[in-house]
């Protein structure tokens, strides 16, 4: 199942890497995750605009976030390089158990390198 999560994680990075736009850096994520990713349905990148209030600032798809036909869904902080944190990364599938300790540990470093581009940008 993690094979397909780390190749989407090497472009991902390689963008992170290349300094791209922090807009579309984001935008290209939760597109690559979800387009790269079988089992994967639909990713969201939140940022916080105060302590009670996010905005989703990237969506693999805009239209559907599958709150409610999502069976298996993992959250990942956004953490600035002040370890502030700075927003939130939803991965969601349809699949029950879809996702394992590899696509967890590859899904935080996408996560952790995004939130310290936010600082950055």
């Amino acid at each position: 199942m993690s094979i397909a999560t780390d190749i989407a994680s090497l472009k991902i990075m390689s963008d992170v890497y290349k300094r791209k736009e922090l807009p579309e850096l984001l935008q290209t994520t939760a597109e690559s995750l979800q387009k790269e990713v079988s089992y994967i349905d639909w990713v969201g990148i939140y940022y916080f605009e105060n302590p009670e209030k996010m905005s989703l600032v990237a969506a693999s798809d805009l239209e559907e976030d599958l709150t409610w036909e999502a069976n298996g869904e993992l959250k990942f902080p956004l953490k600035n390089s002040s370890n502030e944190a700075v927003g939130i990364l939803v991965v969601r599938s349809r699949e029950a158990i879809a996702f394992d300790v590899t696509d967890v540990a590859t899904l935080e470093t996408i996560a952790q390198s995004l939130g310290e581009m936010s600082l950055a940008n």
